[in-house]
């Protein structure tokens, strides 16, 4: 296996390592990184600038340091031709300690698995954790400009995880990089607390001691002359010093360098010609062999391609490790630097550079290597008409889908340009690059290719499955898009009748999910009857739970919650990775919730989680805790919520879900925000929300962002905006679906009529109480639905009487928010009458607002109280244990457990939690205790458990 393994930086010849110049500041830098991570401070730190100005010996500077204070470290690096390899460099890297670092084989099992990304993800920072709690922890990663999708992911994601663990990241990269994802991922490190350390061309003085480290004596000016030539870049000015000395152009004489010969060229390729020029031919051909294939290479493989028995290459490969042109590191051979294989690499004729790296992709299959570890030699090498590197590099694409989908649409597109237009695979091919470009997250380029060349191309049964598959990828970011590619999937004549009920199904569960519920009900029916004729649960199961979402915003929920429960036993039946909908099963916790039956929906969505997890289905876990979250946040559970809300983000942000995150995620977050009382969340989370939601083209989607920016006008003090953003929404409240949150939130109304009450716009609020009304009317078994109807006429009434009638409704009601709101609007009413009757009410208002968390309405109330002449001080509910008066109490039963030493990912197993919930509230718990490690962490809890 010819893969890459990071250099150890190499001595000189006498056997000593170089001392390193011109970098005293960065060093002095790096050192203090290293003292802070002594005391349990992890940080992230990238060393930046052009090639050859010193970057991997930096690097090394920094594994020695690790080393000289025996930390456990782990170098690894990327390597250009490994681009189309999943997690190569921590596959390959090295790492000091007993045992490897991370455990190859389960990480490669990983990788074969679907949705493989976010449990990778799990795996390494359960790892690392491990790992960082027993002895800090220093990783290095060289070029990662070249690095994989999945370890740019991987680098990305858990530095910023695992920013509380003793573990210190030193990462270089090439300041010339263009790759968006790579300066994306650097940027966001910086932005997050990252260090970045440019380098940039030495100081004459460091030039200077250079040339005196190589010439062994004190250069005179016209050798300096000469040197000054490199303008800086150690590489170049070590590679003239060379030349000199090799040249013998210079003189040593009492101690002084003299230039006695002719000034060498400036150029670097020139100093690459003139070291080739001094070895045999049968050295040269070896490098420039070794120079076509790539970073690395074997003896083996140079046998295997010049067509000589390995013996035969001893001498030669000796020859050019002892020019200093090779690195040997176990069995491989590496290029000193990656400056000289691009300066052979771009001496060799391109035909010949070509045909050499196809021949070696020929030989590395031949060896058994996978065919990911050679798609970038086919992708460079094959010619048109090359149907086996086509077929090779839509089996590494297919390979990476999962993992890396915008490698493998690079693998994938590559294999298009090969094949013939007037080839019979040519149609799947474009089907296979399409569903790509969506899984890549490049929808426009997918609808273009597909609108350009599917139609016509393919038959009707490949095409359909074509439309399924982007049907279902689309389902996950675009509802609209999604219910385009089901309808013209059906459409075609010749899909089997399995086949076009899934299609069917799909449809109508995204024209749910975009609010166009009158064609909802009429695809609902359709893909009731293709299931039944075709015989598939599966799109039976989605197609019933659709019926049910139809029948609840049709004001019937006995029949919804009947539905509900069909559809999860259909879904069990099936099984859920067989779902089109995973899980129907989450439908009916929604119900549960817009029920008030609180508990029940936990349960449920605890459920849920548990089941996911264990199954891998990672989209279906993301899906129930952002269900989770919302239910939460009904219950006034504001700080639990926003937690979950985060976790559910962080998984959002590793899968790439789109449309149902906006809807629960977002909306969780801001609605926590403005009920905190956090402005800077509040901007940030509107503005996320104008990004995302409000040209979308789902009317859902649009109506629940309108929804949240009208409750930011409102924060803000401006019903008036409020009521402007929500033209859109209110038109759609005499029509079937919900019109501002999704699902629908009853005690939405009642908030809505407040509001439009406050903007004048009277006849807007009487349209919602009727509707709150008649709802109630239809549905006697649902007593929050009594109590939310009750609140909103009283609002609209100013009626003292109906707002205390609304107020015994809400009597175990458990939903915090809404009761605590019914009893302040009672108490409002009561204290322009009668004050002394409005402190009571008003006082169980400031009780519930403050256990729910809900500082803003907590402090509005006690305004009102000062005002009718009862001050209240601000006071907590959080009834813990004296040693943490700061946290709540899901913040505290993480905190006891972490400080024991256990990880995030053992903590979330006892407490049945998520371990991105574990993360999110361990963040908060840090900053209310002003600490930033675990080791803080673990002796502030000494102290304060000890102390009690």
């Amino acid at each position: 296996m010819d893969r890459f393994l990071q250099p150890r930086m190499s001595a000189r010849a006498d056997g000593v390592h170089p001392r390193v110049r011109g970098r005293a500041e960065e060093l002095a830098f790096l050192g203090a990184r290293f003292d802070a991570l002594a005391e349990g401070r992890g940080g992230v730190v990238c060393i930046e600038g052009p090639p050859g100005s010193g970057k991997t010996r930096l690097l090394a500077e920094v594994q020695r340091m690790a080393v000289e204070r025996r930390l456990r470290l782990f170098r690894g690096g990327a390597d250009p031709d490994g681009q189309f390899v999943p997690l190569g460099p921590l596959l390959d890297g090295l790492s000091t300690g007993s045992g490897s670092l991370f455990d190859a084989d389960r990480l490669r099992s990983l990788a074969a698995a679907p949705e493989q990304r976010f449990w990778l993800l799990q795996e390494l920072q359960d790892r690392l954790e491990q790992v960082a709690l027993d002895t800090p922890l220093v990783i290095t990663m060289d070029d990662v400009q070249w690095l994989d999708d999945v370890t740019l992911l991987a680098l990305r994601t858990l530095s910023v995880r695992l920013s509380a663990h003793a573990i210190l990241w030193v990462v270089s990269v090439r300041s010339t990089v263009v790759a968006p994802g790579v300066r994306t991922m650097i940027d966001h490190l910086e932005s997050i607390g990252g260090h970045r350390l440019p380098l940039g061309p030495l100081a004459d003085t460091a030039v200077t001691g250079i040339a005196e480290d190589v010439l062994g004596a004190v250069p005179d000016e016209a050798t300096l002359g000469v040197v000054r030539r490199a303008e800086g870049v150690p590489l170049l000015v070590v590679e003239l010093l060379r030349g000199l000395r090799e040249e013998r152009a210079v003189t040593v004489t009492d101690g002084v360098a003299v230039l006695t010969g002719p000034a060498l060229p400036t150029g670097f390729q020139g100093s690459v010609r003139r070291h080739l020029d001094q070895v045999s031919p049968q050295a040269r051909e070896v490098v420039r062999a070794a120079a076509a294939v790539g970073r690395t290479v074997t003896v083996g493989l140079l046998a295997e391609l010049l067509g000589t028995p390995a013996a035969a290459l001893i001498e030669p490969v000796q020859e050019a490790v002892d020019a200093s042109l090779f690195v040997e590191e176990g069995e491989r051979l590496l290029f000193r630097h990656d400056l000289f294989r691009e300066a052979v690499e771009g001496s060799l004729p391109v035909a010949v550079r070509k045909a050499v790296r196809r021949h070696a992709a020929d030989v590395l299959l031949r060896r058994g290597a996978p065919v990911t570890e050679v798609a970038a030699l086919l992708a460079d090498s094959a010619g048109a008409g090359d149907r086996v590197a086509v077929e090779l590099l839509r089996q590494a694409a297919a390979e990476l889908s999962a993992s890396a989908p915008s490698s493998a649409l690079a693998l994938s597109r590559r294999a298009l340009e090969l094949t013939d237009g007037g080839a019979a695979e040519r149609p799947v091919i474009i089907a296979e690059t399409v569903l790509l470009f969506w899984q890549a997250g490049q929808a426009a380029e997918g609808r273009a290719l597909a609108a350009a060349a599917l139609p016509g191309t393919m038959a009707p049964e490949a095409e359909a499955q074509v439309r399924l598959g982007l049907a279902r990828v689309s389902s996950q970011y675009d509802f609209t898009e999604a219910v385009r590619q089901a309808r013209t999937g059906a459409a075609l004549a010749g899909a089997a009748p399995a086949l076009r009920a899934q299609l069917l199904a799909l449809e109508c569960l995204n024209l749910s999910m975009a609010g166009d519920f009158r064609a909802t009900a009429d695809a609902v029916a359709e893909a009731l009857d293709a299931a039944a004729d075709a015989g598939d649960g599966a799109a039976r199961a989605t197609a019933v739970a659709v019926d049910s979402v139809v029948w609840f915003y049709r004001m019937d929920w006995d029949r919804a919650f009947a539905l509900a429960e069909d559809a999860a036993r259909l879904a069990a039946d099936v099984g859920i990775a067989h779902s089109l909908w995973v899980p129907e099963a989450l439908w009916k916790a929604f119900l549960l919730n817009a029920a008030a039956r609180v508990e029940e929906a936990l349960e449920e969505s605890a459920s849920g989680v548990r089941e996911t997890r264990r199954q891998g289905q990672a989209a279906a876990m993301s899906l129930w805790l952002s269900n989770r979250c919302r239910v939460l946040l009904d219950a006034g559970r504001l700080e639990d919520a926003r937690a979950e809300a985060e976790a559910a983000a962080a998984m959002v942000q590793d899968l790439g879900l789109g449309n149902f995150a906006d809807a629960t995620v977002l909306y969780t977050l801001l609605r926590v925000a403005v009920h905190t009382d956090d402005r800077e969340a509040v901007r940030a989370y509107a503005a996320d929300v104008r990004d995302r939601m409000i040209a979308d083209p789902a009317l859902l989607v649009r109506n629940v962002g309108s929804w949240l920016l009208a409750l930011v006008a409102d924060y803000e003090g401006r019903p008036d905006r409020a009521m402007e953003v929500l033209s859109e929404a209110v038109g759609t409240f005499s029509l079937v679906g919900p019109s501002l949150a999704s699902p629908d939130d009853p005690a939405d109304t009642v908030v809505f009529v407040r509001l439009a009450l406050r903007a004048g716009a009277t006849g807007r609020a009487a349209e919602a109480v009727a509707a709150a009304e008649l709802r109630a009317e239809r549905n006697p078994r649902f007593p929050v639905l009594a109590a939310v109807a009750a609140h909103a006429r009283g609002l609209l009434d100013n009626d003292l009487a109906i707002l205390l009638r609304a107020v015994e409704l809400y009597e175990g009601v458990p939903r915090l928010l809404p009761r605590a709101s019914a009893l302040e609007d009672a108490g409002r009413k009561l204290a322009s009458r009668r004050a002394a009757e409005a402190v009571p009410h008003l006082d169980a208002a400031l009780n519930l607002y403050t256990q729910a968390g809900a500082e803003r309405d907590a402090a509005r109330v006690r305004r009102r109280l000062r005002a009718v002449g009862a001050p209240r001080r601000r006071t907590s509910s959080r009834r813990l244990a004296a040693a943490w008066p700061e946290l709540t109490a899901s913040e505290v039963a993480v905190v006891r457990l972490v400080a024991q030493g256990l990880t995030n990912g053992r903590t979330a197993e006892h407490l049945g939690i998520s371990p991105h919930t574990v993360s999110s509230h361990l963040r908060h718990a840090f900053t209310k205790l002003d600490i930033t490690s675990r080791v803080e962490l673990a002796r502030l809890a000494a102290e304060r458990e000890h102390a009690q």
